[in-house]
């Protein structure tokens, strides 16, 4: 995502959800809030400032202030558990890699194919008929059409992009996964209806769904998009395209547990996506990747405070009805050159999500 930086380390929140309140403190006994006597002179130790102190964060080995919002990368709430500022922690600069043992990446990322080794696996023909097909609908209807991905040639160089998914999955701690999943205790399935969205939704045409279906389909072969996860001292891991993306393209879809917004109004993860907004607050449902995801987790999002920030979008999220569900799609907005960091509106609907500190 350029020079320019975003939130996170591993983990931002892409939902209209209300921001549970939360004390400001650092993860210590309760005599160490910054609150107390003791800490009422804390200030951050990059602006120099002791103001909002109730987004001041104090490092658990030097004590050190810091604002959430002067951290690179941002932290969006307060973090579970220690934390230790960029001098006490240098994790970031010594993220340990997934390895590149092919066996490995089919097993981490359960390809359906491993009898058939990944460096041979190409985009079938099966594959190229629809992709030409596509095409001249296009052309013959005169009205955009979603395309697929077009994986990489390089069978190693495939295999460096897996790689580097698996590694910013293992910082997450999350598994992959590439679906909506719906687990016991959480919203079923059957609660995902995209017919109670209060504003309607756009139904995704057969023709889309059959493109979606493909990129499904490619990846479960080893066939992957051609985006790299890299980690930005800045930036947190962020995502990268590794060849050139047309206009349109389907990047991925978001992923990740769906549940009910009421059941995670207190939760402090930032990865929330809206995945249902319905008239009844009690129905309203949303995908928490934490535990499982994918690439969608990485991509960033932009200063929308800000012309420069507005700029630098090439990513949109949108919802769509498929086959009568909701389902969240990022696609590329307009092309997107090799090398180019992904980006997208957080706050495609509501501006709910605080992005004026994204630089």
């Amino acid at each position: 995502m350029g020079s320019s930086s975003t939130t996170t380390l591993v983990s931002r929140r892409r939902t209209q959800a209300p921001k549970p309140a939360r004390t400001a403190m650092r993860n210590k006994p309760q005599s160490s809030l910054i609150v107390d006597d003791e800490f009422s002179d804390t200030i951050c130790e990059k602006c120099g400032s002791g103001g909002y102190p109730a987004q001041l964060l104090l490092c658990d080995k030097c004590d050190c202030g810091f604002h959430l919002f002067c951290l690179r990368p941002i932290l969006p709430s307060v973090p579970k558990g220690s934390w230790f500022c960029p001098s006490c922690d240098d994790d970031g600069e010594n993220l340990p890699k997934f390895s590149l043992v092919q066996t490995k990446i089919v097993d981490f990322f359960r390809i359906q194919r491993p009898s058939s080794s990944i460096n041979e696996l190409n985009p079938g023909k099966d594959s190229q008929k629809k992709r030409k097909r596509s095409s001249s609908l296009v052309m013959s209807k005169k009205r955009r059409r979603l395309l697929p991905f077009n994986p990489t040639k390089d069978p190693a160089r495939r295999l460096e992009q897996m790689s580097s998914l698996a590694t910013a999955l293992l910082a997450a701690g999350a598994e992959f996964s590439n679906e909506l999943t719906y687990m016991p205790g959480m919203a079923p399935r059957s609660a995902n209806n995209a017919a109670l969205e209060r504003e309607g939704m756009q139904v995704l045409s057969k023709d889309d769904t059959d493109t979606l279906d493909l990129c499904k389909n490619m990846m479960k072969q080893g066939e992957w998009p051609p985006l790299m996860v890299v980690f930005d001292p800045k930036e947190g891991f962020t995502v990268e395209a590794d060849v050139f993306i047309r206009d349109w393209t389907i990047i991925t879809e978001y992923v990740g547990d769906v549940d009910y917004l009421n059941n995670r109004e207190a939760d402090d993860g930032d990865s929330m996506m809206t995945l249902l907004s319905t008239n009844d607050p009690s129905k309203d449902l949303v995908i928490c990747p934490d535990k499982r995801s994918n690439i969608a987790r990485f991509i960033n999002g932009i200063n929308n405070h800000t012309p420069e920030g507005k700029k630098k979008q090439n990513v949109k999220c949108v919802r769509f009805d498929v086959n009568g569900e909701s389902r969240v799609l990022l696609i590329a907005n307009r092309d997107i050159r090799k090398g180019e960091r992904l980006y997208y509106d957080y706050n495609g609907y509501e501006n709910e999500y605080p992005t004026e500190h994204f630089v």
